[in-house]
Formats: C-alpha cells, sequence, structure tokens
C-alpha cells in the first residue's frame, strides 16, 4: 500500500511591516504589553491590491518549484482559508486559475486557524482513495481585512502571509498520523459575525463593525491548551511513537503563551520548538506551513526527523499531526 509524503514547501510573506511601535500610534497598547502577553514583536500586512489568491499562488509556485513538479502534474488543490478572495467561487479555484492547472479538482477548507491540519487530512485521504496521485495545499490569509484596529485585544495579534506544501504519494510513510476535533458550542467565542447570511453585509452591519473578528481571549486561551494536548497525544499514539521520539514541535504561532503551556504539558524540550510568531503574528491557516518552510530552510528539519503539527481555531475546531520528513 502506498502512502503520502510531504515533497516541496513553500511561502509568501508580504513585504511591509507592522510593528508594535505603529501599533502604539494607533491603539492604547505598548510594545512591552503586547510582548509579555504574546510574544508578538511584528506582524505583516498585504499591500491594498493584494488579496489571499494573489499570496497562495507564490507560496505555490515555490512549493511546486521545490517539488520539481509543473502545473500539469497537478491533480487536485486545496486551500485552507478563513478570509477568501470572495465567498465564492472558492480561493482554490482562482489559484488553479493562475497556475494553468487544468487537470486538478480545486475546493477550500474553512476551519479558521486549524485549517492547515484539517485539510493535511482531507489531502491524505484523496490521494489513499486513488483520487490524486499529487496535491497542492495552501494555508493562505489577509486576517488584515477582518481585523479591527479599534480593538486592542485582537489588532495585536493577526499578520498576513501564505505557505504551500506538495504531497504526493509515496512508498515510504510520511504523514504517520492525524487527529482532528471540533466543538461547536464555543462557536460566539471566536468568531465575525457579519458577512455571511445570518448578517448581510449593510449600512448598520458596517456601522456596528460586525465585519471584523470578535475573541474572547481568556476563553479562547483555555480552550486552545486544553484541544491541542490532547490532540497532539492522540496524534502521537496513532502514530506509535513516544513523545520523545519528536524531533521538531511546530504549533500554530498564536501566542507564545499558548505554545509554551503546550509544550510543558507534552514534556517537549524547549530546543524542540519552533516558532517565528514574534515575526509574523498569528497569521491563522498559514502559520504552520510558513513555519514549516522557515525551518526546513534553515537547516531545523532533516530527512528522517519526527514532526509534531498542533493547531486550534474558530469553530472551535483542534488537530494534530504527526509527519515524517
Amino acid at each position: 500500500m502506498s502512502d503520502v509524503r510531504i515533497v516541496g514547501t513553500g511561502i509568501s510573506i508580504p513585504q511591509k511591516i507592522l510593528s508594535n511601535a505603529d501599533l502604539e500610534k494607533v491603539v492604547d497598547t505598548s510594545d512591552e504589553w503586547i510582548r509579555t502577553r504574546t510574544g508578538i514583536a511584528e506582524r505583516r500586512i498585504a499591500a491594498p491590491d493584494v488579496a489571499t489568491s494573489d499570496m497562495g499562488y507564490e507560496a505555490s509556485v515555490r512549493a511546486m518549484h521545490d517539488a520539481g513538479i509543473v502545473s500539469e502534474d497537478i491533480d487536485a488543490i486545496i486551500v485552507a482559508t478563513a478570509t477568501p478572495d470572495y465567498l465564492f467561487p472558492s480561493t482554490a479555484c482562482l489559484i488553479q486559475s493562475r497556475l494553468g492547472a487544468k487537470r486538478a479538482f480545486a475546493f477550500d477548507i474553512s476551519a479558521g486557524c486549524t485549517g492547515f491540519v484539517y485539510a493535511l487530512k482531507v489531502g491524505k485521504a484523496i490521494i489513499d482513495a486513488g483520487n490524486a496521485e499529487i496535491l497542492l495545499l495552501v494555508g493562505a490569509e489577509t486576517m488584515s481585512r477582518v481585523t479591527d484596529y479599534e480593538d486592542r485585544t485582537t489588532c495585536i495579534l493577526f499578520g498576513d502571509g501564505a505557505g504551500a506544501v506538495v504531497l504526493a504519494k509515496s512508498e515510504i510513510p510520511g504523514i504517520l498520523s492525524v487527529s482532528l476535533g471540533a466543538d461547536g458550542d464555543g462557536w460566539q467565542l471566536l468568531y465575525m459575525p457579519g458577512g455571511g447570511s445570518r448578517i448581510p453585509a449593510t449600512e448598520e452591519s458596517v456601522r456596528e463593525r460586525h465585519h471584523y473578528l470578535k475573541m474572547q481571549g481568556s476563553n479562547v486561551f483555555k480552550e486552545a491548551v486544553k484541544a491541542m494536548e490532547s490532540a497532539s497525544i492522540e496524534a502521537i499514539r496513532k502514530a506509535d511513537i513516544t513523545p520523545d521520539e519528536i524531533d521538531l514541535f511546530i504549533s500554530h504561532q498564536a501566542n507564545y503563551r499558548i505554545m509554551e503551556a503546550v509544550r510543558r504539558r507534552l514534556d517537549i524540550p524547549s530546543e524542540k520548538v519552533f516558532m517565528n510568531v514574534d515575526r509574523y503574528g498569528n497569521t491563522s491557516s498559514a502559520s504552520v506551513p510558513i513555519a514549516l518552510e522557515e525551518a526546513v530552510r534553515s537547516g531545523k528539519i532533516r530527512r528522517g526527523d519526527i514532526i509534531l503539527f498542533s493547531a486550534f481555531g474558530a469553530g472551535f475546531t483542534w488537530g494534530a499531526a504527526v509527519v515524517r520528513w
């Protein structure tokens, strides 16, 4: 029986930097306050004429180059995003068109910040079922478009970016396990009220600032730590390994304190944790693939290493995956 491996990675990072010092001029906050509570020093912001599909396309081209494939080789495209270009068509279809990947079927996944891990599970299942041999998986977000820069509790957190990986059929096990979960009872703790069928865009919805994300940070923090711990333990068990066999832990880059709490609960040494939240903030579904690509390029991941991914997002959703590189 064949398996599935990650054979290429790529990212797209906006040039514009929004630093903590910049935010001090906009809302009542300080660099010390932000760093102490989140570990974030700066985040990247997409240019006004750049949308999610633009960054997703750039990350895809780089991942394809890394994998040594061309558009005609791609059988399927999955985009994980909470900030699509449009409600429809899917961002995946827009990327498919720009790539010229005419053979590929394409669709989006909406699972908040857990989107990449959800897409990893779906992508593996598609290849396992024989419906694709090469699959492009993208996590891309322009969170700055749904961030309220009058809300000091949320505007400090989010940034823009995209990451992509190429999944391919393989004779060598690559994705060893994926564990997913959800609890819709927590939906109001992290959501964007406006823009859907419940609260469509009107003058009133704009005036009431319904088209920006809303979050109850302390409650989300508690749920994130518990869910990421449990999902990680389950993924480790399914992969038939022990925590000390993990070579690198790549968490969703939401908040330094969340990642540190999960690390301690899993008893993973700090030197085995990859973090770039200080430079990018929370890029939602893009954070895990961006961190993965940077870890690969910096030499922190070598062939045969075992990597643990873990994420938590709106829904609530959560997930973890164990991957052999």
